[in-house]
């Protein structure tokens, strides 16, 4: 299995990275095309949800958190399947970070592009991002 290039790497960074913005999330449309249809997650909590579950969720929280990630990776798993890792944290109002927490997404090409197709959050202890 050949190693990823660099514009994968950009490529679903950016689009993880866009699940984190407040208005992707309060955004029906987007969130379905960028959640594969069969989307699965295993969240921080541990629980499970599908695509339903996250999407509902998602728009109807109150307010969402601002998110500050870093230290991604990419691994091919197969021909238009890919892992992305990553770890991330939220940042309160006055900057303190909380809620640090290690990522995986599997992201499978699709004809409409690029769409995650599970995730999984695990805490980890406290770190100071690069």
């Amino acid at each position: 299995m050949q190693w990823p290039d660099a514009s994968l790497l950009s490529q679903l960074q950016a689009l993880e990275v866009e699940l984190h913005q407040p208005e992707v999330r309060g955004d029906a449309a987007r969130l379905d095309a960028l959640l594969h249809d069969d989307f699965h997650e295993f969240g921080r909590s541990g629980a499970a949800y599908a695509k339903c579950d996250i999407v509902a969720q998602l728009l109807t929280a109150a307010q969402h958190a601002h998110v500050v990630a870093d230290n991604f990776i990419v691994r091919s798993l197969a021909v238009d399947v890919a892992l992305l890792t990553y770890r991330s944290a939220q940042a309160l109002p006055d900057g303190t970070l909380h809620r640090h927490t290690l990522r995986s997404s599997i992201w499978q090409r699709c004809d409409a592009g690029w769409r995650m197709s599970f995730h999984q959050g695990t805490p980890t202890e406290p770190y100071e991002p690069r």
